[in-house]
Order: structure tokens, then sequence, then C-alpha cells
């Protein structure tokens, strides 16, 4: 079987779906690997590594599509909502797609995957198990998204983050607030902490008090009552409005005294919750800066305009999406192993073994024959079960 890795198409998107480092045990698993030309060229990945290590080079987008049985993507149609739907000509029954899909996104965008024929596989529908970690693509995007909001916080905010001291007096270090203490939130506050910023972190989750504390963050403790704060896969569920409006309450006075906010709070197929109204951002110092990293989802700032820096009052708003792919050689390297991992699960002797016996190929599976498969999906866009067979 052949493994084709176009090149991504999005806008401004950097990152390679693989990367030449995980050729060789695809090869070894009896693939064979098929990338675009200069697929990998913005994430630092020539041509020429990847046919050093067994890749053959395709000159067109058409012909990766046109040989490969597993088509391996960033961002696929549906989480490319841009320029993906010219993929979709491209695609045929029978075939393998596998990337972020965004399969919460529309009916119709889903629907128009399962209309050319190909199985599809939603990389963000991971199951959060420990068999299942290596391939968890969302914490890896998370994690790069987490690190480079706050260098984006440092770059804009006109405060040094450390405390120091000098001849001309002591400085005093830059308080920083994460809401939300997920995969990105936790990495947001150690990146902060090792530029010398003194952090604070709030999450719904009782829980994370500890893993914040352990990253050297300070945990704020609000006195909310908060019922199922966390489902079975570990993700955050949204709260009532009352919930979420006492908790604007709270943090009030939190946001108020910080010098950067980064927002990091996602609920899955659902708008992000509403933590920082425009009051708040009216009650933060001139010069502050909150980086929205929920403002895909509508962002967790009241005030976020998605793609966008804006300024209002001298309090810098950072709504940019995609962050992930501007650290594109790492983000790629960790993208490519989770895939990678994903591929070498579902393939058995140089075949596709679809065993839904196995939760990672269940839980991610949605669309085959021509239909959307997954149970959760049908359930999200009100589809009737499908019979089973």
């Amino acid at each position: 079987m052949i493994v084709g890795v176009p090149r991504e198409s999005f806008p401004g998107e950097r990152r390679v779906a693989l990367i030449p480092a995980v050729v060789p045990n695809l090869i070894k698993a009896g693939l064979e690997v098929l990338v675009e030309s200069d697929a990998g060229f913005e994430a630092g990945y020539t041509n020429a590594e990847y046919e050093s290590k067994g890749a053959k080079i395709a000159s067109t987008r058409q012909d990766v599509f046109a040989r490969g049985d597993i088509i391996t993507q960033v961002l696929c149609y549906g989480s490319n909502d841009r320029t993906g739907a010219a993929d979709l000509p491209l695609m045929r029954k029978g075939q393998f797609l596998m990337g972020f899909l965004r399969p919460m996104g529309t009916k119709e965008t889903v629907g128009a995957i399962a209309a050319t024929g190909v199985t599809s596989f939603a990389v963000e529908l991971m199951p959060r198990t420990t068999r299942a970690q290596s391939m968890d693509a969302l914490s890896s995007m998370a994690t790069a998204a987490g690190y480079r909001a706050v260098l984006v916080a440092a770059d804009t905010l006109p405060r040094i983050f450390p405390m120091l001291t000098t001849a001309a007096g002591t400085i005093t270090p830059a308080r920083v607030l994460v809401i939300g203490a997920g995969v990105a939130g936790l990495q947001a506050i150690a990146t902060a902490r090792r530029l010398g910023a003194l952090v604070y972190a709030y999450d719904v989750r009782p829980a994370a008090k500890e893993q914040v504390q352990s990253l050297g963050g300070r945990f704020v403790e609000l006195p909310l009552e908060v019922k199922d704060a966390q489902d079975a896969g570990g993700y955050a569920k949204a709260q009532d409005e009352s919930f979420y409006a006492r908790q604007r309450e709270l943090l009030a006075k939190t946001i108020a005294e910080s010098d950067a906010v980064i927002t990091t709070a996602v609920v899955p197929g659902k708008k992000a919750p509403v933590l920082v109204t425009k009051e708040m951002v009216a009650g933060m110092a001139p010069g502050s800066v909150i980086v929205d990293l929920a403002a895909e989802r509508g962002g967790n700032c009241e005030l976020t305009k998605c793609g966008e820096k804006i300024t209002i009052n001298g309090v810098s708003i950072i709504g940019w999406i995609n962050v992930a792919s501007s650290v594109p050689y790492h983000a790629s390297q960790m993208y490519s192993r989770n895939i990678t991992n994903f591929l070498l699960n579902l393939v058995k002797d140089g075949k596709v073994n679809l065993n839904m016996q196995d939760d990672i190929i269940s839980n991610t599976l949605v669309t085959e024959g021509g239909e959307i498969v997954n149970p959760r999906i049908r359930e999200f866009f009100g589809l009737p079960a499908l019979a089973v067979q």
C-alpha cells in the first residue's frame, strides 16, 4: 500500500503530515511513502531528505491522490475550510484518509467527505487512553500552541517577563494568568515559568491543581461548586451559564491584576465559553495582553476576533488560529510520530485492518462506504443510528 503525503494547502499552513525520519518504519511495515514535491519544505524538510530515507517524490498533488491508498494530511477538508474542498474530486472509493477533519463542524462538510467513498479517520477523536497516548495528535498540537502562546504574549507585552536585579533597580516579574489547565495550558504555565514570570492558573477541574503546582504555578481557587467537571475522556465539560457568570465575577480581580492572560478553555463540539468579558478587558492596565487560543471556537474573550490581533483601550487581544503551525519543524515532528503510530496500529501485513474491537480505530473512524458511520458524530448531528450488521 502507498501512503500519500500531499502538501498542506490551508493558507499559511507550514506543517507536513509525515517527516523523513518516520519513513523507514513505515517501509519496514510493508508500506511505500509518496510525498508531494516540497511538501515538507516550509517545515524544514527537503525532498532530498525524504528520498534518502526511502520515500518517493510526486511532482503533483493529483499524482499523490491518484496513487495513494492512504492519504495523510494535517488539515483535511473539514478542518481546512478555505481550500480543502479542492481535494474532494481527487478522493475515491476505497481510499483511506487520516488527519484533522473537524468532524463536529457541519453535517454538510462531513457528508461531503462521506460522499467521496473514502474511509476517513479524524485524529481529534483519538481516545485519551494509555495505549493511544502516542497517537494523540490533539495533545501534541496543543503542546506546541501553549508554548507558542507564551512567546507571543512575551513579545507583545511592553514589560520584561523575569525579575531582574540591576544597577538601575529591581524589575518585578510579569504576572501571567493561564485559564484552562489542559495540555495547552500546562505547557503555557511551564513556558511562562521558564521565562521567569509569576504564573497563576485556573481550571474548573479540581484535579488540575496538583498539575499546576507541580510546574511552579499558583492555582486560583474560586468558591464555586463544580458538577461533572470532566468527561470520561478527561476533557472539560460545559457548565451552565449561571456557573460561567459567577466564574467571570470571581475571576475579574485576578484578570485585572494580570499583565498577560492566556485562555485555552474549549469544550469539544461546542462554542468556547466566554470567560473574559469586555468589562474585564476595560479593567486591565494599558499594555496588557490576552492570547486567546480558543479563538477558532468563538473565543474565551468576548472581544476576540478570530485570526486577528486587535487593541482596545491599550489592551492587545490576539486571536490567531492554527498557532501550532508557527513552530512547524517540531509540530510536524510530533504530529508525524502520532500518525506513524496510528498507521502501524491500523496496518497489519501491509493491509489496513479495520478491527472495530480496537477503540482507537472505532473512535476515530468517521466515514466508510459513503456513510457517516461514527456513532458519536451521528448522534451529534441528530442522525439515526445505523443498523447493526
